[in-house]
């Protein structure tokens, strides 16, 4: 068949339209197909010449030559027909995105509302041809759709080097939900690569346009012929939870500055993950994004650059400005391979935080169009009955997750993800989104949560959910799961903060957190490694900033203060900020020792988050995500202050865990499997807490207390089981080395004297 196709409003058939850089489209006017039948499909010079003379010839009438050169223009027209001749058919509605086919490429795009599709290519750069031209080929509804699918297949299309978006138009009516504009290049929701912005930050290049790409041409990734997928059991998991560029970028790392905050630059580092002890990274969003997205209108943001990354462009390809040395979307995806590789061979399981509940494209006051919303809003996003985006995550829009369509893209999306990438799992970012209609109300199985969970290619990931949303759907131990999904455990991280901070009247929910939240998890098939437990995460304050500040100080973020969360259950040990007194930062130190032995010796899935192990701080900020700096950025040169003390504790208490099964147990406790030597359980003022983990096995049961009083506890020591001694290991009253010793000292007493705000744990050895 041949297309209707044109060149900056010149229509011809069997040809395409070639689009020059701005500087060189100068002309408005149209060519009829039945004077010139042979043109842009002849093979003559005399189609050319015709063409040429057309063109000027326009240009001319009236003796009004407009400014520019005509002949250059001809002469860019001219360069490409003659190097991009486009042979057009049909082609086929499935696969969606870009694939190759015998002779060619096919291309196929979902848009059940639009009117017309165009389909835009970049000329490849020749010697005779310009950089950027693009080529547009508009699709024919009768010919190039298949139901709500439109196709085409580009014979001889070069299998790599071409950058790819589309146009599409459609009605007009707000008020039904559509957001149709047809001047805006539109990235393919299916494209595996994107290419934009080189550099990561490039103010120079804030305006720049993303595109699509492919390439057929290179080989498949060489996983190498010993590698194996770590499939850690969860119960066993120690998660990580890290940004790619921050955990380099910063020059402390000691990193060559090309591989500074990439893929390659976690590589590296991986000595020092095995180092901490940690066996899985929950990394941050690492779909491509744009992080100067706030730079492109004035508003109070626009000073900042989003670090994080939950504002997601396109949910197939990885972050393009990850790769080193600006190397572009090609080069990310295979650095990205090789990071999961490197990771993989060390015993590392790779978690992608994925943000499926949004995009970036904003809402309607301050739209960001770069795909969905301009390809089929109606669809993609959910609407209200006046036309109007729903906002059920507070950036925006909320995505249309459960409509069948939306719901097949997030289930290929993540299937890419783990055949080409072989990631071991996802984090799902404001997970309830996951659970609602298209009219944003709950429903009790989800169809796409329930896909997840059933897919054979998923089936050996972790799943987890972050169970609530900006619309208050909280799901914590109620999330949909078919025995299946995990959960960020919000209760555990807040009554966990309660407790050791010296709250009164939550020591009985701190004990359920730490026993494994059977009150939330006990149910079906459900383990108590289904509960995530945090202490802090990316999202709010630091541990660090946990134990230093009582209130957000968020000034920097541009927003009045008005962001971030303002219960945030911290403690500033008698001083807000940064202080010299020894007494407050002895305190601190110990508090933050509290949490992480908490965390270590809880049932269920610890998780900490990059830079606690070192106490890193963001002085407050408890909504970091606009700042690429020191805020965010991991200080190594802090970490080598610090390894004596908070990150030797942090290291062996996670090596303590590993090596006692009966602090990651399989199943829920059982009577005997915990005593409790607690009598007090009803007394709001009561502060303290001990408890014995027993060992059916060996014997070797342990032993643990925390006092989150203000003064001393004599607490009672229970005597050890038959032909065993205790054994102490930690008091994190005591100065380093000697708040956590391994191998334990011995201790006979019948009572111990805890300091304040103090944790200890005993070993029973023969």
């Amino acid at each position: 068949m041949e297309s209707l196709v044109h060149w900056n409003g010149v229509i011809c058939t069997g040809f395409a339209r070639i689009v020059a850089p701005p500087q060189k489209r100068f002309l408005n006017t149209t060519f009829s197909p039945s004077s010139h039948p042979g043109c842009f499909g002849g093979s003559g010079d005399r189609q050319m010449t015709l063409l040429r003379r057309q063109i000027v010839g326009v240009a001319n009438v009236g003796g009004n030559k407009q400014e520019g050169s005509f002949e250059e223009v001809a002469d860019a027209i001219e360069m490409n027909i003659m190097n991009f001749p486009l042979k057009t058919s049909s082609g086929k509605p499935s696969p969606l995105g870009v694939s190759e086919m015998e002779n060619g490429i096919n291309f196929a795009i979902f848009s059940q509302h639009a009117s017309v599709v165009t389909l835009c290519l970049s000329v490849p750069e020749t010697e005779r041809s310009e950089k950027n031209n693009m080529v547009e080929v508009t699709l024919d509804p009768c010919k190039n759709k298949t139901g709500d699918i439109w196709h085409i297949f580009i014979e001889d299309l070069p299998k790599s080097g071409i950058l790819y978006c589309y146009r599409v138009d459609g009605p007009r009516k707000w008020d039904q939900g559509h957001r149709f504009d047809r001047s805006v290049n539109l990235i393919d929701p299916y494209s595996k690569l994107v290419e934009g912005r080189k550099l990561f930050g490039d103010t120079r290049d804030r305006f720049a346009q993303y595109y699509g790409t492919y390439d057929f041409n290179c080989l498949p990734f060489d996983w190498g012929s010993d590698y194996k997928l770590p499939n850690i059991p969860e119960n066993d998991l120690c998660i990580y939870e890290m940004n790619i560029r921050s955990f380099t970028i910063d020059e402390s790392s000691g990193l060559d500055k090309r591989i500074r905050g990439t893929y390659l630059g976690v590589i590296d580092k991986i000595p020092y993950l095995l180092e901490l002890g940690i066996n899985a990274v929950e990394i941050l969003p690492l779909f491509e994004f744009d992080e100067l997205e706030f730079q492109r209108r004035r508003n109070p943001r626009d000073h900042m650059i989003n670090t994080w990354g939950y504002s997601t462009i396109n949910f197939f390809s990885p972050m393009s400005r990850y790769a080193s040395a600006g190397g572009g979307a090609l080069a990310a995806s295979r650095e990205l391979k090789e990071m999961v590789k490197s990771l993989h061979n060390a015993g590392i399981e790779v978690i992608l935080d994925v943000v499926y509940n949004h995009t970036n494209e904003s809402d309607d006051d301050y739209p960001y169009t770069t795909s969905f919303r301009g390809i089929d809003n109606k669809v993609y996003y959910m609407v209200g009955n006046s036309g109007q985006l729903l906002n059920f995550t507070g950036c925006g829009n909320t995505f249309n997750c459960n409509h069948p369509v939306v719901m097949e893209l997030i289930l290929d999306s993540l299937r890419h993800w783990v055949t080409e990438y072989h990631v071991d799992g996802f984090r799902f970012d404001l997970a309830s989104i996951l659970c609602r209609r298209s009219d944003g109300t709950p429903l009790n199985s989800p169809p796409l949560v329930m896909a997840i969970a059933k897919d054979s290619i998923l089936q050996r990931c972790k799943i987890i959910s972050e169970p609530w949303d900006c619309g208050g759907l909280y799901l914590v131990g109620k999330f949909p799961n078919w025995d299946r999904w995990a959960e960020w455990n919000g209760k555990y991280r807040d009554d966990v903060r309660m407790f050791l901070k010296g709250d009164c009247a939550v020591k009985g929910c701190f004990a359920t957190r730490i026993s494994g939240s059977s009150d939330l998890y006990q149910v079906n098939k459900r383990k108590p490694c289904h509960s995530i437990n945090f202490i802090v995460a990316h999202d709010g304050f630091t541990l660090y900033d946990l134990v230093s500040y009582n209130f957000k100080h968020n000034e920097a973020n541009g927003e009045g203060g008005n962001d971030g969360c303002n219960d945030n259950y911290s403690w500033n040990c008698g001083h807000e900020g940064q202080t010299t007194d020894p007494n407050i930062n002895n305190l601190r130190l110990r508090q933050m020792k509290n949490f992480h032995l908490a965390l270590m010796i809880s049932q269920g899935t610890p998780m900490i988050l990059m830079g606690d192990e070192y106490a890193h701080t963001r002085f407050g900020n408890n909504n970091s995500y606009g700042h690429d700096t020191g805020l965010n950025n991991f200080q190594w040169s802090k970490l080598e202050s610090k390894k004596a003390s908070l990150f030797r504790f942090f290291a062996e208490a996670i090596k303590f865990r590993k090596e006692h099964h009966i602090l990651r147990r399989e199943r829920f406790l059982g009577k005997n499997d915990i005593t409790w030597h607690e009598n007090n359980w009803d007394n709001p003022e009561s502060k303290f807490l001990a408890f014995t983990l027993h060992d059916d096995k060996s014997g070797n049961d342990i032993y643990l207390a925390f006092n989150a009083h203000l003064y001393y506890v004599k607490a009672l020591i229970p005597s050890p089981s038959h032909k065993k001694t205790w054994n102490r290991v930690v008091d994190t009253n005591l100065e380093p080395p000697r708040d956590f010793l391994s191998e334990g000292v011995p201790f006979s007493g019948s009572t111990y004297n805890m300091a304040p705000f103090s944790s200890l744990l005993l070993k029973a050895k023969s």
